[in-house]
């Protein structure tokens, strides 16, 4: 398979990142319930093109990482969170997910960050041994802090210094 082409999101993406983002939800790692129609657009007031990298393969959208801030103050501007990362189920396995976080990395420290950091549930095994893979370190871990499908998961905060 070819490797992934990581572009930034632009507003035309819209529809097509919606359409993904709703046929790879799931309680392994979303605590949203699933998206019921009338779907909202995809981009809004707290989630812009260009907060958001998307991979291509041939071409064809793959995948999407959304890169924002932890919080709305001005002390913690210099650290930057992924805040979503999803690989369509056809394109896993390909280096999507991979090449997104270290586009991620590149594109937080381009941005002046000191520190990237991220929030995974803890039953998403596979996407941690991604993140600890790529750098990320367990930082802190709310146990039980969600109840998904009858079961309790914890939150776990992993990070990077850049």
């Amino acid at each position: 398979m070819p490797v992934p082409h990581i572009r930034p999101a632009r507003p035309d993406d819209d529809e097509t990142l919606g359409r993904l983002d709703r046929a790879e939800w799931s309680t392994l790692h979303s605590v949203q319930p699933r998206p019921e129609p009338p779907y909202p657009s995809f981009f809004g007031e707290r989630s812009e093109p260009r907060d958001h990298l998307v991979a291509e393969i041939g071409g064809v959208v793959a995948g999407y990482l959304k890169l924002g801030f932890p919080t709305p103050l001005p002390c913690n501007a210099h650290v930057r969170q992924i805040q979503g990362l999803v690989v369509a189920r056809e394109a896993r396995g390909a280096g999507v997910g991979r090449a997104l976080l270290r586009a991620a990395r590149e594109e937080a420290r381009r941005r002046g960050a000191r520190r990237l950091t991220l929030r995974v549930l803890g039953h998403n095994t596979a996407a941690r041994r991604l993140y600890e893979s790529e750098g990320f370190v367990v930082e802190g871990v709310l146990p039980e802090e969600f109840l998904l499908d009858g079961a309790y998961v914890d939150d776990v905060s992993m990070g990077m210094f850049l």
